[in-house]
This record gives C-alpha cells, sequence and structure tokens, in this order.
C-alpha cells in the first residue's frame, strides 16, 4: 500500500517521540514476550496486515501471526493475531497498531452494513473524501474490504462539480462547458443538482454523472425517471442505515455516504501481554 509506511512513521512519532518513558522506566533489559490481539465484539476485519506492519518497523523480527484475512467476519472474542517478539516494542507499538485496526474495522464494519441494506436493488455503496486527515488510503481500503466502493481518492482524480463550483463558474452549463474543455476525453465530468431545474440543464449540458443533492426520496425517483438511464446517477445527503433502502429503490445507480468514514466508531479490540 502507497504511503503506508509514512502514515505508520508518522503516528509512532507522534505517540513515541523522543522515547517511551513508562517503558524505559519499568523495562530495565530485553524480555521475549507474547501478545494476543481479541475482539471484543463482533466485526468485519480490515487492516492486520497494517498492524502487523507497525511492529515490523518497530523490529523486523518481532513475529507477528494473522489468524484471520482481512474482508473476514469475526465474532466476539476470536484471536485475531499473537504477536511475539521484545516487550519494550509490544508496548511502544500497541496504541497505534490498535488505533489503525480499529478505526480500519470501523469503517469496514460500517460499510457491510449498508452494503447489506441495499443488496438487491443494484444501487452500488460508495465513500466520500469526508475521511480523517492522513489516514484516507486506509480507510478506503477498509471501504473496499467492507463490500463498498471507492469514489475519487481526491480532487486530481475526478470532477465534481458543486454548489460552490457552479456559483463561481456562473451556472451548471457554463461550469460543465468550462470542465468539458479542459479535461482529456477519458475523464467524466459530475455535477451537482439540488432540484429538478438543475437536474434538466445538468442533462442537457452533457454531465456524465448527476449527483441528487439532499432531494427527498419523491424528488429523486422522480429525477431518476426524467434521466431515463442516460447518465448515471448518484444519491448523496440524508444518507443513514434507516435510510438508505428508500434511495436505492429509487433506481439511483450510486449512494455517496460520508458516514462509512466520517463519524464511524472504532471497533473493540484489545492487546494483552504475557510471558513466553
Amino acid at each position: 500500500m502507497i504511503g503506508l509506511d509514512r502514515i505508520i512513521e508518522n503516528a509512532l512519532m507522534e505517540d513515541i517521540h523522543t522515547g517511551d518513558l513508562t517503558t524505559q522506566a519499568v523495562m530495565r533489559e530485553n524480555r521475549a514476550m507474547r501478545a494476543t490481539l481479541k475482539a471484543k465484539e463482533n466485526l468485519v476485519l480490515a487492516g492486520i496486515k497494517v498492524a502487523a506492519r507497525v511492529f515490523h518497523i518497530l523490529d523486523n523480527s518481532i513475529t507477528f501471526d494473522a489468524h484471520f484475512a482481512d474482508g473476514s467476519r469475526i465474532e466476539k472474542g476470536a484471536t485475531l493475531a499473537e504477536i511475539s517478539g521484545d516487550a519494550s516494542f509490544l508496548l511502544q507499538g500497541e496504541r497505534v497498531a490498535l488505533n489503525l485496526l480499529q478505526r480500519m474495522c470501523g469503517v469496514a464494519t460500517q460499510t457491510a452494513a449498508y452494503v447489506e441494506a441495499v443488496q438487491g436493488t443494484g444501487a452500488r455503496v460508495v465513500d466520500t473524501r469526508k475521511t480523517t486527515p492522513g489516514l484516507r488510503i486506509l480507510e478506503k481500503y477498509a471501504v473496499r474490504i467492507g463490500g463498498g466502493i471507492n469514489h475519487r481518492t481526491g480532487l486530481y482524480d475526478g470532477i465534481l462539480i458543486k454548489e460552490n463550483h457552479i456559483a463561481a463558474a456562473g451556472g451548471i452549463t457554463e461550469a460543465i462547458n468550462r470542465a468539458r474543455a479542459y479535461i482529456p476525453h477519458t475523464l467524466k465530468i459530475e455535477v451537482e443538482t439540488e432540484n429538478l431545474t438543475e437536474v434538466t440543464e445538468a442533462l442537457a449540458a452533457g454531465a456524465d454523472i448527476i449527483m441528487l443533492d439532499n432531494m427527498d426520496v419523491a424528488t429523486m425517483r422522480e429525477a431518476v425517471a426524467m434521466i431515463g438511464g442516460r447518465v448515471l446517477t448518484e444519491a448523496s445527503g440524508g444518507v443513514n442505515l434507516s435510510t438508505v433502502r428508500q434511495i436505492a429503490e429509487t433506481g439511483v445507480d450510486i449512494i455517496s455516504v460520508g458516514a462509512l468514514t466520517h463519524s464511524v466508531r472504532a471497533m473493540d479490540i484489545s492487546m494483552l501481554m504475557e510471558g513466553c
């Protein structure tokens, strides 16, 4: 995973900085110990290799034996991995490894719930850019592990004309025309719309994807009928586990869900150490 080591090294530097005072105080000599990662609730596993990498960056001689692969559905009480090595490095890596693993499992578990909720409708669940700063590649990976699909990674790899772009350009048609003249033919143009009038304009101006933003279900269903499959449709705004099925049943192709990453709850995972 490109950029993974930098993320981990930054996290370790943030936590350890000039040294782990507690470990330095209580550890007088090297001591081999074993640690166990356990799931304290049901979850979808994501990030087990990320957790392993944390310890290997600290000490490449640490043994990390993962019992499950990412994507596995884990039951409460299951042992996720066993780790063996110098106790000082296990202690220094514990919090960073758990923080990343718990966060990624939370994203994957949440995503799986949304994907299950729309099953059979044909709608695809995708993420957004509402990610934790610095952790985007990990969170978007976890979305894929949970069965979701990634939207654009950042501002650099896709055109999404939102309301502020429209205001700055002077209208939907002008914004689309400018974008079309600027980008290569290989890129698609997505436009955010808030009502049926804007949907009509975006369709006429040649948008490739039309986002139906914060529309109620009835309006969204009417918009999908108006578009008639000529371009892809994406529902956005007001999406939660209580509403996502109704939204999917309007016939939209894509449902973007900020909640997959922006407010997800970390899963409860413990790490306990014992002597070898």
